[in-house]
C-alpha cells in the first residue's frame, strides 16, 4: 500500500500549482481556505471547540419533541437485547471484608504546677518562661508566637532545646465569604427604569442566573444612562452572553468598567467583544482573563492588534500567555495611558481648548497636522517658561 502511494506522489511533482489555483473559482478557493484553516498546526493549542468549523447551522427539520425522542429510545432497548458479560456475575464474595482501624484522638497534656510556681509563673516574661521550658523539657507551657519573641529579645539564657519545647499557635477560623446579595430581577428592572442611584451593578458569583437574563442585562444598557461599573464574574456567561454585550459596546456612553471573568467565553466571544471596542470611546476598563478555556496563541495575536487600534482603554485584565502578544497589548495600555496623561485641557467660550504640547506630540495624538504659532512667538515664549520654571513647549492651539 505504500508503495503504491509513492507512485502516486511522484506523478504530482512536476505540477504548476499556480496554474491550478488559476483555475478555481471563488467557492472552490474558500472551500480550500476551510479546509487549510481546519489543518493549521497553531489550532492544536486552541479549545476542542475551535478546533474545526462550525457545522451546526443547518436549520431544524421540525420542533423537537421529547417524548418521541424517549419512546424512540425505550422501543430500541426493548428491541435490541443485553450483551452477555465476559464474566457472569454469581454473588459470591471473595476476599476479606474492609474494617477500618479506630482512630485514636490524642491526648492534650495538662500541666498542673504548684502554687509557688503558678505565682512565679504568672509574673514572668517571656524570655524566663523559654529558659524555664528548656529546663523543665515541658512542650505545652509556650507558644509559636511567644518563642520568637523572646528570641527576639536576646535576653535568653538556656538556649539549648529551644526547638523541642515550642507548640504551634491555634489560628483562628476563617469565616467563609458571604453570598452575595444582589437581587437579580429587582436589579434588572432598575437597569430598565434607568434608576439614576444605580451606578454599579455586581452579580458576582451568582450561579443559578439563566443565559436569557443575562442577555437581558446587556440589552438593558444599550438604552441605559446611568451605570458605569458592570461586574458578572463566575456567573457561567458563555459566548451568547459575550455577544450581546458587544453589541451593547457599539451604542454605550455611559458604562466605564466591564468585568467578565471566571466564565465560559471561548475566543469567538472574547474577539467579537473586543472589535466593539473601534466604535467605543468611553470603556476605559476590561477584564477577561480567567475563562473556562484556553484562548491559544492566534486569538491572542489578534486581541492585541485590536487593542493597539484602541486608544481609549486604560486597563486590560488578561494574562496573555506568549511573550509576544503580551508585550504588544502592555504597550498599547501604556500609549492609552500616555495619551491620557500628558493631555490638559483648559476650554473657552468658542468650543477650544490650549493643549501645552510639541507639535509632534499633538500630530501623533490627534493624527492630523497642526500649525503651530510663530517662531518669534515661540521664543517669546520659551524665555517666558525658562523665567518662571514652567515647561518649555511651544504653545499651540486646535479646536475642537
Amino acid at each position: 500500500m505504500s508503495i503504491s502511494y509513492k507512485k502516486e506522489v511522484v506523478n504530482y511533482r512536476d505540477v504548476d500549482e499556480e496554474e491550478l489555483l488559476k483555475k478555481l473559482s471563488e467557492e472552490e478557493l474558500q472551500r480550500l481556505e476551510d479546509e487549510l484553516e481546519e489543518l493549521d498546526p497553531d489550532n492544536a493549542l486552541l479549545p476542542a471547540g475551535m478546533r474545526q468549523k462550525d457545522q451546526t447551522k443547518k436549520k431544524p427539520t421540525r420542533t423537537f419533541q421529547r417524548e418521541n425522542l424517549v419512546a424512540h429510545l425505550e422501543k430500541q432497548a426493548k428491541e435490541h437485547p443485553d450483551k452477555e458479560d465476559l464474566v457472569p456475575f454469581t454473588g459470591e464474595k471473595r476476599g476479606k471484608v474492609f474494617i477500618p482501624k479506630d482512630m485514636v484522638e490524642p491526648i492534650m497534656e495538662n500541666v498542673s504546677l504548684e502554687p509557688e510556681l503558678e505565682e512565679a509563673l504568672a509574673n514572668a516574661s517571656d524570655a524566663e518562661i523559654c529558659d524555664i521550658a528548656a529546663i523543665l523539657g515541658m512542650h505545652t507551657l509556650m507558644s509559636n508566637q511567644q518563642y520568637y519573641e523572646a528570641l527576639a529579645s536576646s535576653n535568653i539564657v538556656n538556649k539549648q532545646g529551644l526547638n523541642s519545647v515550642v507548640q504551634c499557635t491555634q489560628y483562628k477560623p476563617v469565616p467563609d465569604e458571604q453570598p452575595n446579595s444582589t437581587d437579580v430581577e429587582e436589579t434588572l428592572l432598575r437597569m430598565q427604569r434607568n434608576d439614576p442611584d444605580l451606578l454599579e451593578v455586581n452579580l458576582n458569583n451568582i450561579k443559578n442566573i439563566p443565559v436569557k437574563t443575562l442577555k437581558a442585562f446587556a440589552e438593558s444598557l444599550i438604552e441605559n444612562t446611568v451605570v458605569e461599573r458592570f461586574s458578572m464574574v463566575g456567573t457561567r456567561s458563555n459566548n451568547p452572553v459575550a455577544f450581546a454585550l458587544a453589541e451593547m459596546l457599539k451604542v454605550n456612553t455611559t458604562l466605564k468598567s466591564l468585568n467578565i471573568e471566571s466564565n465560559f467565553i471561548t475566543g469567538t466571544g472574547i474577539l467579537a467583544l473586543i472589535a466593539s471596542l473601534q466604535s467605543n470611546t468611553t470603556l476605559q476598563e476590561l477584564k477577561i482573563d480567567n475563562q473556562s478555556q484556553p484562548l491559544g496563541n492566534k486569538v491572542e495575536m489578534e486581541i492585541a492588534s485590536m487593542l493597539e487600534k484602541n486608544t481609549t482603554l486604560l486597563k486590560f485584565g488578561y494574562h496573555f500567555t506568549q511573550q509576544g502578544p503580551r508585550l504588544r497589548g502592555s504597550n498599547a495600555m501604556m500609549n492609552n495611558n500616555d495619551l491620557a496623561r500628558v493631555i490638559r485641557s483648559d476650554h473657552h467660550s468658542d468650543n477650544s481648548f490650549t493643549l501645552t504640547l510639541s507639535v509632534p506630540e499633538l500630530e501623533r495624538a490627534f493624527g492630523k497636522k497642526v500649525q503651530a504659532e510663530t517662531h518669534q512667538t515661540q521664543d517669546q515664549e520659551i524665555r517666558k517658561r525658562r523665567l518662571e520654571g514652567g515647561p518649555i513647549f511651544p504653545k499651540c492651539r486646535t479646536s475642537v
